[in-house]
């Protein structure tokens, strides 16, 4: 007995350290929930290795890129840093073709780069109905997924979509999918919850200020104190939550109920429109940071996933004027504003 009793005294310890352990690890599973979108319309700009290593100097652990570059994804080499990769919409066709062109992309763009961390591959980015691309989307993802097991990798595909997709979304209860939308969507939808992948959404609070300032307070927007927006049996203090409850109340009337959504872009510009300025940008900003460790009310407590765009300004895009300016940082490296990561 004394030395049952002996031994378990002698094994705390290690299970307390094995313990503590688990919790850093699941702590910091948490803080890594943030990431920031590296755009490349700028010019001039940083080479991406400099780009990577301020990445990591900024304890920023995922990134997004809208299309394969090779020089990106050689700097990203044993990083550590998490990708979203774009498969973007001028290789929609080609993939969509045939299974072997995107055995093919997945090869060239993916697989050939150990050492890479490949989080999720992402087909299109806000493909609308209407456009070309979007009668090739939904067969574009199926053979990347195909591509993806093939070569047996572990990663998620989906594609990515903005607001527009959605309508009713006050209160957010009764958001739902556009009928051109929820047609398009269908089938997304059942492959996404088919696979347990997530559906990403650009989540732009800014913009839906922009297009309702009579009815909408700048302060709802930007995360600060507001009168409390009751719907039903849930309550929103901010207009990110808001704009986000709407699609999982879409996704509900989709037989998308169990899907997860990740935020794959939001942001604030800090120029070249209504609201904008660097002090807005700066605490929409941080405060979306600490925001989104602690989910809305129809997902409480569960983080969000979610990455700011942009790191850089992009002087190539626009018009109109503010698509040049949601960087955090100038050309330099510089920050534009403070920001504390994670």
């Amino acid at each position: 007995m004394k030395m049952s009793e002996s031994r378990i005294l002698y094994l705390s310890p290690m299970l307390l350290i094995l313990l503590s352990l688990l919790m850093a690890s699941f702590l910091d599973t948490t803080a890594a929930q943030i990431g920031v979108c590296y755009g490349r319309l700028g010019n001039p700009r940083p080479n991406p290795s400099d780009v990577v290593a301020l990445y990591k100097q900024r304890n920023i652990k995922r990134m997004r890129l809208y299309a394969p570059d090779a020089e990106a994804l050689n700097a990203l080499r044993n990083s550590d840093i998490e990708l979203i990769l774009d498969v973007p919409k001028t290789d929609l066709e080609r993939v969509a073709s045939s299974q072997a062109e995107a055995d093919a992309w997945v090869q060239n763009n993916v697989k050939n780069y150990d050492g890479v961390r490949f989080r999720y591959i992402t087909v299109g980015n806000e493909v609308k109905p209407s456009e070309p691309a979007g009668s090739i989307l939904f067969q574009a993802m199926q053979n990347i997924d195909s591509a993806v097991s093939g070569a047996g990798l572990g990663i998620k595909v989906s594609t990515a979509i903005d607001m527009g997709a959605t309508t009713d979304t006050y209160p957010p209860s009764h958001g739902r999918f556009t009928d051109e939308y929820k047609n398009f969507l269908q089938p997304v939808i059942d492959f996404l919850v088919s696979k347990q992948s997530p559906l990403l959404l650009n989540n732009y609070p800014y913009f839906s200020y922009k297009d309702n300032m009579d009815s909408i307070p700048l302060e709802y927007a930007l995360f600060k104190p507001t009168p409390v927006v009751n719907d039903d049996s849930y309550s929103y203090t901010n207009l990110f939550d808001a704009n986000l409850d709407a699609v999982y109340a879409a996704l509900e009337k989709s037989g998308g109920g169990s899907l997860e959504i990740v935020v794959s872009e939001s942001g604030w510009p800090t120029e070249g429109g209504p609201g904008t300025s660097v002090d807005n940008a700066m605490t929409y900003v941080n405060n979306l940071i600490q925001h989104v460790k602690s989910g809305t009310p129809r997902k409480p407590g569960k983080a969000i996933e979610t990455y700011i765009f942009a790191m850089f300004d992009e002087n190539q895009k626009g018009p109109p004027e503010l698509e040049k300016f949601w960087g955090m940082f100038l050309p330099s490296q510089q920050p534009k504003y403070d920001v504390k990561f994670n």
